[in-house]
């Protein structure tokens, strides 16, 4: 499936270093399908928010302002520590369709984009004036082109920056490699059919 943008509105996430392991908890790795995971996102720090919600806390994700908002706006090394693909597996089943940040951690980048979950990176003035925007208004839209190189919200405007790699991958479709297979499946079946090794069983 081929990706040139993304448009909805947004959760702004302030904070540097939020990792894999506060995004999902290590007690669900063991799970043997991620289907579900999304109720446990970030579930120790919400369920703490909660217990604190008399003091006005509220954590991102359980704030109605952002409810259904498809873009996550987050800081500096935003996916550092343990390679879980279950972190961006919740947070693409929570509906988070692309993430706008100052940087993030190489393999949890990477783990995104091999599910079409695009990790762009954008000035951290350019990120904060997003934040900002999202906070005073949350039901404005933005729109995240992979194409044009840009982040678009109700006047402002800023370059987003993505790996060549990446941006080809998304704009033709080759990050679904599953989806591409499947696609010419006869193909594959065809040459399968001539090798030793998988026909010969």
């Amino acid at each position: 499936m081929k990706m040139t943008r993304i448009e909805g509105t947004a959760l702004p996430m302030r904070g540097d270093d939020i990792d894999t392991d506060r995004i999902m908890p290590a007690r669900y790795l063991r799970a043997i399908t991620f289907e579900g995971l999304e109720g446990h996102l970030f579930e120790d720090e919400r369920a703490g928010s909660a217990a604190g919600a008399r003091t006005g806390a509220v954590h991102p994700f359980d704030n109605p302002a952002y409810r259904g908002a498809s873009i996550l706006l987050v800081n500096r090394n935003f996916g550092s520590g343990s390679s879980r693909e279950h972190a961006p597996q919740a947070l693409q089943r929570a509906g988070i369709r692309a993430i706008v940040g100052e940087s993030f951690a190489e393999i949890f980048f990477g783990n995104s984009l091999m599910i079409g979950l695009p990790c762009v990176t954008a000035a951290p003035d350019e990120v904060r004036e997003l934040m900002e925007r999202v906070e005073e208004r949350p039901d404005v839209h933005l729109r995240v082109d992979f194409e044009a190189g840009t982040c678009e919200m109700n006047g402002f405007r800023c370059a987003i920056r993505l790996p060549g790699h990446a941006r080809d991958a998304l704009l033709t479709g080759a990050w679904d490699t599953t989806g591409m297979l499947l696609e010419r499946y006869e193909e594959v079946d065809t040459v399968g059919a001539r090798l030793p090794y998988v026909a010969g069983f």
